[in-house]
């Protein structure tokens, strides 16, 4: 166990030089909203890579992905980390072809509301900011939660800094800020990472003594073939995969990148390197199977901290203190990217909502937005006992939108009502197999006594919310008659600071 006052410190620490960093680099580079929320067209190809690595590594890896390893096994892990991996091929191909019909945008609920109306953008909005959300929160309870373990420091502590301090820096310095240092936090974060899981297994006495473990406990995690564990991935893989192309964080760097090209293999790089660290994550928990009392199932479970109890297994303090240092990093990495990608959501939509209004007034209302988010997540974070169970809510919900949103990128014959319609029957079947919520659900009248069995490993929810809409969607399409313009959406969504000086 870590002192308290060491773990503190080295919390400080950190902090305090990675936002003295954000403000030192935005210093004179924020003129405009634009500058604050699109950072457009400044960013090359390894510092794009860089922040699409760092920026997707939350704390949830040291939590969720050991999870899946430890209750399913290896097969889960690689549906993990394939899952991971996916989005960010499907935005080498969408990035460009985004950058090409909206050239000026910022954000996938104005693309939604120029190209369905205002029902879907709606929809979009809601989804996307929930599911965003419940990611921040969740993060601030996870690194909470971490250190309370680790070192017993106070959740409100842990939270109050890290949200506070990232606060600073973002509100001031906007995505330019979060991309500088997210370069620098995915150079450190990897090595930690690899550090980290070399030390955990020469301290368990090797692979062989690592192997051996996992094996006398139980070598069905060892098996790819294992069925619920390719269930449960397979799952993953479509649950991820709508997520994050409902998750603004991508779009924002979409417009970062310096040229079509930067983005496309940008997003390229960044799949393989994302699949490869969910990888190593998912295995520490398969590993802390083997070694550590992890239990999977009834009133005991603590697979979601599987992780920890690993490190608490007589690890030597110089580890748990690099895991401490890492946990920061990726918390730090996702906040600050989900702050900006928040308060951009809302920044790009109130010229369309206000009278008229000038570029420091939306610069204000990005920031007092931010402030706002950030209070409101420190304040779930520290009253949510489980809030990564609302992850997969949120991933249901992206698994029914995703596609019906982007297919309007290249069909011309979507219509609003048919990408809503879409998307509301996916989330309606998807809905119906959800394990979780399942008393709310069950409880409609004339619906519950008809649901079908809930699917505890999840596939049926997520691959026929995703699935369903996929196949309305084309069917949809198939049967409009109307054709879009996609030259009129770089027309209708134009950059902030023409808008203003207009």
């Amino acid at each position: 166990m870590v002192s308290t006052g060491l773990a503190l410190g080295l919390t400080v620490l950190t902090l305090v030089v990675f936002s003295g960093l954000g403000l030192w680099h935005s210093r004179g580079r924020v003129g405009s909203v634009e500058d604050l929320i699109t950072a457009r067209d400044s960013v090359g190809e390894g510092r794009m890579t860089a922040t699409l690595v760092a920026s997707v590594m939350g704390v949830w890896i040291l939590l969720s992905a050991p999870e899946a390893g430890a209750s399913f096994g290896i097969a889960a892990v690689v549906g993990y980390a394939i899952g991971e991996a996916l989005p960010m091929l499907a935005y080498a191909k969408i990035g460009p072809r985004l950058r090409e019909v909206v050239p000026d945008g910022h954000s996938l609920t104005e693309y939604a509301h120029a190209r369905y109306g205002a029902a879907m953008y709606a929809f979009v909005l809601v989804v996307s900011a929930l599911y965003m959300f419940v990611f921040l929160a969740a993060e601030l309870t996870g690194i909470s939660r971490a250190l309370a373990l680790i070192a017993e420091v106070p959740q409100w502590q842990t939270a109050v800094l890290v949200g506070g301090f990232v606060l600073v820096y973002t509100g001031y310095g906007g995505l330019r800020a979060s991309i500088f240092t997210d370069t620098i936090q995915a150079v450190v974060v990897l090595p930690l990472l690899v550090l980290a899981a070399i030390g955990a297994i020469l301290s368990l006495g090797g692979p062989s003594a690592v192997y051996d473990g996992i094996m006398s406990t139980n070598p069905a995690l060892l098996d790819p073939g294992y069925w619920p564990g390719l269930q449960f991935g397979l799952g993953l893989s479509f649950a991820i995969l709508g997520a994050e192309l409902i998750n603004q964080t991508w779009w924002q760097r979409i417009y970062a990148g310096a040229d079509s090209e930067t983005v496309r293999r940008g997003f390229r790089s960044a799949s393989l390197a994302n699949g490869a660290i969910i990888l190593v994550a998912a295995l520490f928990g398969v590993v802390a199977a083997g070694h550590a009392n992890v239990v999977t199932a009834g009133a005991g479970y603590n697979a979601d901290v599987s992780f920890f109890l690993l490190l608490g297994e007589a690890f030597p303090e110089w580890l748990v203190l690099i895991v401490v240092l890492l946990a920061l990093l990726l918390v730090m990495s996702s906040v600050d990217t989900l702050f900006n990608a928040l308060s951009s959501l809302v920044t790009a939509d109130l010229p369309r909502l206000l009278d008229d209004p000038t570029d420091r007034t939306l610069t204000l209302g990005a920031r007092a937005f931010t402030v706002a988010v950030a209070l409101a997540a420190i304040y779930v974070s520290l009253r949510a006992r489980s809030v990564l169970r609302l992850f997969f809510l949120a991933d249901l919900l992206g698994a029914a939108v995703a596609f019906p949103l982007i297919y309007g990128l290249y069909s011309r014959r979507l219509t609003g009502p048919g990408a809503l319609i879409s998307s509301l029957a996916g989330l309606a079947f998807g809905l119906a197999y959800f394990p979780d919520l399942r008393g709310y659900i069950t409880a409609i009248p004339l619906v519950g006594d008809a649901l079908p069995a809930a699917d505890p490993l999840y596939l049926t929810s997520f691959a026929g919310a995703f699935l369903l809409s996929t196949a309305l969607t084309v069917i949809a399409a198939r049967l409009s008659s109307p054709t879009f313009d996609h030259d009129g959406l770089g027309k209708t969504v134009r950059r902030l600071d023409e808008e203003t000086a207009d």
